[in-house]
């Protein structure tokens, strides 16, 4: 049974992690090393599965891979942690996914901007609206790119039961503290969830945690979770020399190298997984593989954070 968005909002704690989706070396969808990848994070300590989404090259899948790929993410979590699935694209074909996530059993869903369109803020909140009303499925909706949501907007959405809260992927801080003072004098005492939704999010940790944001999606986690987990402690828990320390000596230099290329944020995120031993193939068109270079890099970078530790 999916949870019910107050549960869903309830139950979001921990480090949140995004999989990528595998592929077998003719395209088609590898759903083993898939939930073999799901299997080992979960046993790592995830505290959410967001399938299908950015990492997870949402994009690039269509309807019945996705529901696949959802359904297998709900069937190797069943039901230790949430599983929340990406839905996208314009507002039609965004409910077309939406009803695959529910007939999949997901506990909500993430919605991504709408494809290509710099909309207004009414048109945002349309949009949005219309995804929300079409379901009883905890929504998140995800600020990004062309989904710049002013203050006003997300207090409109925070109105409607089933938003439950806002991924921030701007990076604009001013903004994000007026959307947190806009919600929450709008709506005293309700529990909106806010998340650093930036690539590379630990970069950003410690910034997000002074407007009171501790909940992120962490990449790292896909490849090397063993660092991911304790910079995670680290900033929740007020070790700001040991967060310092990977900041300085593994996430900065990981933010350097993701930046020499396009689309890294999920090729070089792939590529490292596979450098941890699991085949998880390579990324769909209009993806490219990322340098060898570059992946011998990120292999030398992870094992000097791990030298950290």
């Amino acid at each position: 049974m999916p949870d019910t968005p107050d549960r869903l909002r309830s139950r979001l704690d921990g480090l949140l992690f995004f999989p990528v989706t595998a592929f077998a070396p003719d395209g088609s969808l590898d759903l083993t090393a898939f939930r073999a990848h799901v299997r080992a994070r979960l046993d790592a300590g995830a505290g959410a599965v967001f399938a299908a989404c950015g990492t997870g090259e949402y994009h690039a899948l269509d309807l019945d891979e996705y529901r696949a790929v959802v359904t297998a993410a709900v069937e190797e979590t069943a039901g230790a942690v949430p599983v929340v699935a990406g839905v996208g694209h314009g507002t039609a074909l965004a409910l077309e996914f939406l009803r695959r996530a529910e007939q999949a059993g997901a506990d909500g869903v993430l919605a991504l901007p709408p494809y290509l369109v710099k909309p207004s803020q009414a048109g945002l909140l349309r949009h949005y609206t219309e995804l929300a009303r079409a379901t009883d499925l905890g929504v998140i909706v995800y600020a990004r790119d062309n989904a710049v949501l002013e203050p006003d907007t997300v207090a409109a959405l925070a109105a409607l039961d089933n938003v439950i809260g806002l991924k921030d992927g701007i990076g604009d801080l001013d903004l994000m503290q007026r959307v947190i003072s806009a919600v929450r004098t709008t709506h005293p005492g309700l529990d909106f969830r806010y998340f650093n939704g930036l690539p590379t999010a630990e970069l950003t940790g410690l910034a997000y945690r002074g407007l009171g944001v501790t909940l992120y999606s962490s990449a790292v986690f896909c490849f090397a979770p063993d660092l991911a987990l304790a910079f995670h402690k680290a900033v929740t828990g007020g070790d700001d020399a040991l967060a310092n320390r990977l900041l300085d000596g593994f996430f900065r230099p990981l933010v350097e190298l993701r930046n020499q290329g396009r689309g890294y944020a999920v090729s070089l995120v792939k590529a490292g997984v596979r450098l941890e031993g699991l085949d998880v193939g390579t990324v769909r068109a209009p993806l490219a593989e990322p340098d060898p270079a570059h992946v011998g890099a990120l292999a030398e970078l992870i094992a000097h954070g791990r030298s950290l530790l």
